[in-house]
């Protein structure tokens, strides 16, 4: 008699050498923060290709040298609208993580920027489960919007010097690859 054995969830751990997460407000305002630098764990159940279960957390350290963009709004978000001197981290941990379908998840967390802490709500997908060299990854994508004014980002230096003014909302994109 030959009994199956009961798929099983695999966990995958998060590869912060490729991980980076990307922060934008409106009018192409763009700061990247190389995930190398910074600080990630987390992991993933999936089962049969779906994820089932997901905990990611993150420290960006915001005197990360590896920020990449235009020298004017980097200086503009990371030193004045972020106030790094004071509060150099921005830090994200996953309280839950909700599936509601094969391509819609959502992951709720605390985000922490200077210093205050509030529930985000962001959404999840898995991008694709590959493998190379040997290594088998899946790549996880977390998308949300958050409130500047939530987190004290009221600082609108912008609209001071170039008659520009920041939108209200600041997208935040997380990039995330786990390896087995």
């Amino acid at each position: 008699m030959n009994a199956t054995l009961p798929l099983v969830a695999t966990k995958w751990t998060i590869d912060s050498d490729q991980s980076d997460v990307l922060i934008k407000a409106r009018h192409s305002i763009i700061a990247y923060i190389a995930g190398s630098l910074n600080k990630f764990n987390g992991h993933l159940n999936i089962h049969e290709d779906e994820i089932e279960d997901a905990s990611v957390e993150f420290q960006l350290d915001l005197n990360n040298k590896g920020i990449n963009g235009n020298d004017r709004y980097t200086n503009l978000i990371v030193n004045d609208y972020l106030d790094i001197d004071t509060f150099p981290f921005i830090n994200f941990k996953s309280t839950s993580f909700q599936k509601i379908s094969k391509n819609i998840n959502f992951l709720k967390g605390n985000l922490t920027i200077k210093n205050i802490t509030k529930v985000v709500e962001l959404d999840a997908a898995l991008i694709s489960i590959t493998s190379y060299e040997g290594t088998r990854k899946a790549l996880f994508e977390i998308t949300g919007q958050i409130n500047r004014s939530d987190f004290d980002l009221t600082t609108n230096y912008l609209a001071q010097t170039t008659r520009t003014a920041l939108g209200q909302n600041i997208k935040l994109i997380a990039n995330l690859e786990f390896t087995i």
